[in-house]
């Protein structure tokens, strides 16, 4: 089993990733939830934060990416960039990385960023891009640093057009980032891997009642293929 696919599995298996009917932020109505909050123990996060560092890893072998530093923007990505700049360590790839606070300290070291200073180029970790609006600020927050974003590394990528319930633009949040920074977004796994997962594995196969919600919702909401 690939990392995408042991990534879905586990998601599904600590009750992180969920089946039924959920109203997201947009007023949709989704067939299944996914909420990188609940993994809130240490041996969750832990595997979580290898699951992320593999992706970089693999994507820094294949030429996709050159990175520096790890970021993690306020609030959830502290969590996540520190998590995974320990397990690069353990793994051979040991990064600095650093954190922002949403309000400026005016004693001690002050400023808003935490832990090394932001230079060269900068991988922003967070859990999911929904409007893409944690990015934009972390992009120019890395960029007043004098410093480059050179990718965005995500949990699960919904592969989602943006808008609301009723009306849907052309084109998700991942890939308008993608093309406004001009940098890529690297996702553990996918909606695609996902619908793999529903279809291949075992133990998906006894949650395969949940693929014609599914296929309904992406055909609705999903990306189209000419907009990739």
């Amino acid at each position: 089993m690939d990392r995408r696919q042991e990534f879905i599995r586990f998601a599904v298996r600590a009750g992180v990733l969920r089946f039924g009917s959920f109203t997201t932020k947009a007023g949709r109505d989704s067939p299944y939830f996914f909420n990188a909050g609940l993994f809130s123990s240490g041996a969750m996060l832990g595997a979580l934060a290898e699951f992320y560092a593999r992706t970089l890893m693999e994507a820094e072998a294949a030429g996709r990416v050159a990175i520096d530093m790890l970021y993690g923007p306020a609030y959830k990505g502290i969590t996540l960039a520190s998590a995974t700049a320990v397990a690069a360590a353990r793994a051979g790839r040991d990064l600095p990385f650093a954190f922002n606070r949403k309000e400026a300290k005016d004693h001690g070291e002050g400023g808003t960023i935490v832990g090394a200073p932001l230079s060269g180029r900068v991988a922003i970790i967070d859990d999911v891009i929904s409007a893409g609006t944690s990015v934009r600020e972390s992009v120019d927050l890395i960029r007043a640093h004098g410093a480059q974003p050179a990718a965005v590394l995500i949990a699960l990528d919904r592969m989602e057009r943006g808008g609301d319930a009723q009306r849907v633009t052309a084109t998700s949040a991942v890939q308008e980032v993608e093309r406004e920074f001009g940098i890529p977004v690297l996702a553990i796994a996918t909606l695609d891997d996902l619908v793999a997962y529903l279809e291949g594995d075992d133990e998906g196969a006894a949650l395969a009642a949940h693929r014609t919600g599914i296929a309904a919702y992406r055909a609705r909401y999903g990306v189209r293929p000419d907009a990739a």
